[in-house]
């Protein structure tokens, strides 16, 4: 799956799962802007367009639409971890892919912008490439190949709102309260419907998968965490995350640590992988997303980006064959309504 603010995270990155809260409320944030064009409000904020001509879509349809699109890519980044276990391509070319891809079309606007990488302090870049970059990448695609795409859809951003309220809790933020704490203690109970199962009997490998979907989670939280500290604008930080991951995974291959098969692997396999990875989860994702928050808000994009798991489960059937066991139809809903509940921004007090 990166920051206008908290919620509208994912705005940041390509991002390939919701946006989540940083703490017991939805912090505000400064304005960014998307891709060159007019500056994104801060979350909870509409953007006011200018009126249409006759015929055109509304602005709200413009951001229903955006975010539609957007919850497609985050799905198809889940089924295609899952894909990938079937492919002729590597985990390696499917990241040679994912982080490439964005570079090559974003070339002259990365170059423009080459003076604000300098002046990101190291230590938030380190949370940016290790917590989206390489290792994320490869724990997700690696626990999808155990599991399926439903535990890749709901476990990978739906624990996320979990994680990064326990990095905030060790930073000294208040505990989580109403109506954010209950989301929270949804989503645990939906990640623990959707695992019983598998603890009796004992299946190792479903359980290994879970682990290390958990792994990539909680490196997805630290990524979030950290794009909170750079004034990156969405372009920039598709930049900064993908350059660094780009030679990480180049020394990879060449040293042959990492296997690579993208000289012989399917075109139709390579295509497939070079349109979601790489031009929507790694390009479009983030773009679409902070458009729809401009013209919907925060929360109302973060809630309808809730809906990611389920649709992942509903593409799966026909996609992947997988036929949705009674685990995950009731631990996905949970999770759903758990990302929905927690990324809610309090309503303000009233007189």
């Amino acid at each position: 799956m990166v920051s206008v603010s908290s919620v509208a995270g994912a705005s940041r990155d390509g991002a390939a799962g919701p946006a989540v809260v940083d703490g017991p409320t939805v912090a505000d944030g400064p304005t960014t802007a998307v891709a060159g064009g007019p500056a994104v409000p801060a979350a909870g904020t509409v953007g006011v367009a200018p009126a249409g001509r006759p015929g055109r879509l509304s602005p709200q349809a413009q951001g229903v639409a955006a975010l539609a699109l957007t919850v497609l890519i985050w799905a198809a980044f889940a089924l295609s971890a899952r894909a990938l276990s079937t492919s002729s391509l590597k985990p390696a070319d499917a990241a040679l892919l994912r982080f490439g891809v964005p570079l090559v079309v974003l070339a002259p606007a990365l170059w423009r912008r080459r003076r604000q990488f300098a002046s990101v302090r190291p230590a938030a870049a380190a949370k940016i490439v290790c917590g989206a970059g390489v290792p994320f990448f490869l724990a997700a695609m690696y626990g999808g190949s155990l599991t399926s795409a439903a535990f890749v859809g709901a476990i990978v951003p739906g624990m996320v709102p979990l994680f990064v309220s326990a990095l905030m809790v060790a930073a000294g933020r208040g505990l989580p309260r109403g109506g954010q704490a209950v989301g929270l203690g949804l989503i645990a109970l939906g990640v623990v419907a959707l695992v019983w199962r598998y603890v009796l009997p004992l299946n190792g490998h479903v359980l290994a998968g879970s682990g290390i979907l958990l792994v990539a989670s909680g490196l997805w939280a630290l990524y979030t965490v950290g794009l909170k500290e750079v004034t990156l604008d969405p372009v920039g930080s598709i930049g900064l995350l993908c350059l660094p991951s780009l030679a990480v995974m180049a020394v990879l291959v060449l040293t042959g640590v990492l296997p690579t098969g993208l000289a012989t692997a399917a075109g139709s396999d390579i295509a497939l992988f070079l349109v979601v990875q790489g031009l929507g989860v790694g390009l479009c994702a983030g773009l679409l997303y902070a458009f729809a928050i401009r013209r919907l808000g925060a929360e109302r994009s973060s809630v309808g980006g809730s809906l990611s798991p389920v649709l992942v489960v509903l593409l799966a059937v026909p996609l992947l064959g997988e036929s949705p066991t009674a685990a995950v139809l009731a631990g996905v809903p949970m999770i759903a309504a758990g990302v929905a509940l927690a990324n809610r921004r309090p309503r303000p007090a009233t007189a």
